[in-house]
Formats: structure tokens, C-alpha cells, sequence
């Protein structure tokens, strides 16, 4: 391990310590919540620490007995063990000391637009959306239609979406971007394959704690929801439209006939999205010098093709390719794409931890 690795590691055993001594008496600290999660968080990493140089100084202590005929057997198989547990630990110390997002244990709202390609982009956002909603369904999380706005021929235009329950937005963030699909329209009379595509967002549900909005700075509207068409679907004004003056971000909501409960949808994704503005701007000066981040959440990023001719799907970011489309679509190959976009970003950090220890 390397020098600068061990004094970082040294520093956070006495960082511990310092704080196990401030908790003895906590009459004496200003902040007793924020002292007992700091050591709460180290008391894992440092138990790994303490593990890691026992393991060392244990490999040490076998190496003096390889001299001793009587003991060198016993001695090899030991370390022979210890060989491979010290790298072990060492990965395992790497992994506790990646960066945490925050947002990794949120629930998650999900937007799907239509983007390029007409009635068939539609039809393709309309298939993101349920096989989402499937993909929830399959992991036990609890998905909620929040707006829904249909093209009138089975599509939509965009959709939103509260999906709840264990780690989500950590499974779902990577979705962000731009799909694209290629396959035959059933409105192609010539069997031609056109190229369309769908916008998805993966926006982490924030609470008031999280993001505080200021009244002073919305704007909100009032207006009657309109159906496919624009047909008027109700009678009163109760669509709410509610744009926030700093960021020009402006929130939709009309799928309810209250406008008090619209304004509550509004407001929530409203909130969800400067929040997850705030994280982008974070991300973006902490990976200013690594380009290639998988975890971009780029939303005019290409980030996947559905080929339904050679049923394939295929991630730009990590170059994987399944011929998985059905199993695809009805939510139950998405875990594939999702286990290696996790385990991509997890190398690509663990990569930068190496090199900010001179490793």
C-alpha cells in the first residue's frame, strides 16, 4: 500500500478516535447529531482499517517463521491465506472511501419526452414508459402516474412519474439521456427502418430540506387541461403551470381535477429538478478533468439504441450489446444494463480514488 494511502487511512483511525473521546461527553459538542453520523459513517471503514493491519502485521510475523523447519509448513499455508485477504481489504477500504451520492437511497421521478421522429417517437416513449413501470413492478417499488399526456394515436408526448422504494434513483440514474430505437413504424407502408427517438430524465425526489423555493420567485398559471387533441377535459381551471423566474424551469401538471393537488405535483417536481440541477453543477466541478464519466446525466446524450430488426439493444457508454430486445422491453433485461453501468462507474471511481493516493 502506498504512503500516501496509509496516511490518509491513519488520519481517518484518528479522526475516530478524536470524535469516540468528544461523545464521551457530549454536553461539550455543539453538534451532536453531525458528530454521531460522522463517527457512525467511519466506524465500518475503520474497522476495515484495523482489520487490514492486523492482517499485515500478522503476514509479517509468519514470514519470520518460514526460517524454523518445525513451523514452516504451518507457517506457508497461513500466509498463503493472508496473501490473498490483504489485497482483499485493501479493495474493500477503496470501495468505503468512494464518494457517496446522497441521492443514491432518494426515490426517483421519471420523465419521458417524444423526441425526433413524429408518431413513432411517440409509440417509443410510450414503451420506455412501461417498461419502466414493469421494470418497478419486477423490483417491488411503487410507481405512480403523475402527468400523462397522450399523442392520440397510442403514444405520448411526455410522461412523469414517482417511482418509491429502496435505492432506486442508485439503479436508475444512468437512464438519463437520449434512446433511440430503429425499427419499421406500423404507420411504414414501404417497410423502410426509421430512426426516432425519446428523452428520459431520472430525477432524484427531493424534500423541503433539500431544496428550499422561495414563493417570491414563481410564477404560477392557471388554465383548463386538454385531452388528446386538445379537446377540453375539464370544465374548470384547474391545470397548474408554475415557472420558477431565476432558473426559467418551468413544471406542468393537470392529470388531476384539483388544482390544489396539481400544484402539489408541480411543486414536487419542481423541486426535484433544481435539486437535481444543484447535484449536476457538484458533478460537474468534481469531474471537470474526467470527461468520459459514465454517470454524465447528459440529457442530449445518446446513451442507448433499441434495434428491433436484429433485436438487439446496445449501451453507447460502456459499448455492451444484448440481444435481449423482448426480455428488454417488457422490463426484465433492463437489470443487465444496469449492473454494468453500476459496476462501470464504480471502476471509473475507484480508478480516481488510485490516483488522487498515487497509487
Amino acid at each position: 500500500m502506498q504512503k500516501g494511502f496509509e496516511q490518509k487511512l491513519g488520519g481517518l483511525v484518528k479522526r475516530f478516535e478524536d470524535l469516540g473521546r468528544m461523545m464521551v461527553n457530549p454536553d461539550t459538542i455543539s453538534d451532536y447529531a453531525a458528530t454521531s453520523k460522522e463517527y457512525s459513517d467511519l466506524q465500518p471503514i475503520v474497522a476495515l482499517i484495523l482489520e487490514h493491519r492486523e492482517a499485515i502485521k500478522e503476514r509479517d510475523d509468519l514470514k519470520e517463521l518460514l526460517s524454523d523447519p518445525e513451523m514452516k509448513e504451518m507457517a506457508e499455508a497461513d500466509l498463503q491465506a493472508l496473501n490473498k485477504l490483504v489485497p482483499k481489504l485493501e479493495r474493500d477500504i477503496q470501495l468505503a472511501l468512494l464518494p457517496k451520492d446522497e441521492a443514491d437511497e432518494k426515490n426517483a421521478i421519471l420523465e419521458v419526452r417524444a423526441g425526433t421522429g413524429g408518431d413513432e417517437a411517440g409509440l417509443f416513449a410510450a414503451e420506455l414508459y412501461r417498461m419502466y413501470q414493469r421494470y418497478a413492478e419486477i423490483r417491488g417499488w411503487k410507481f405512480e402516474t403523475m402527468d400523462y399526456s397522450e399523442t392520440g394515436v397510442g403514444g405520448i408526448k411526455e410522461a412523469t412519474a414517482t417511482i418509491s422504494g429502496k435505492n432506486v434513483f442508485a439503479r436508475l440514474k444512468f437512464e438519463s439521456g437520449v434512446h433511440r430505437v430503429q425499427r419499421v413504424p406500423v404507420t411504414e407502408s414501404g417497410g423502410r427502418i426509421h430512426t426516432s427517438a425519446a428523452t428520459v430524465a431520472v430525477l432524484p425526489e427531493a424534500e423541503e430540506v433539500d431544496i428550499q423555493i422561495n414563493e417570491n420567485d414563481l410564477r404560477i398559471d392557471v388554465f383548463r387541461s386538454s385531452g388528446p387533441g386538445g379537446q377540453s377535459v375539464n370544465t374548470t381551471d384547474s391545470a397548474v403551470r408554475i415557472t420558477h423566474i431565476p432558473t426559467g424551469v418551468v413544471v406542468q401538471q393537470q392529470d388531476e381535477k384539483s388544482q390544489h393537488k396539481n400544484k402539489a405535483k408541480a411543486l414536487k417536481v419542481l423541486r426535484a429538478r433544481l435539486y437535481d440541477m444543484e447535484r449536476q453543477k457538484k458533478d460537474a466541478e468534481r469531474s471537470a478533468a474526467r470527461k468520459g464519466q459514465v454517470g454524465s446525466g447528459d440529457r442530449s446524450e445518446r446513451i442507448r439504441t433499441y434495434n428491433f430488426p436484429q433485436g438487439r439493444v446496445t449501451d453507447h457508454r460502456i459499448n455492451k450489446t444484448e440481444h435481449n430486445i423482448t426480455d428488454m422491453m417488457l422490463g426484465a433485461g433492463l437489470d443487465e444494463f444496469v449492473e454494468a453501468l453500476m459496476a462501470a462507474d464504480q471502476a471509473e471511481k475507484l480508478s480516481a480514488v488510485a490516483d488522487d493516493l498515487g497509487q
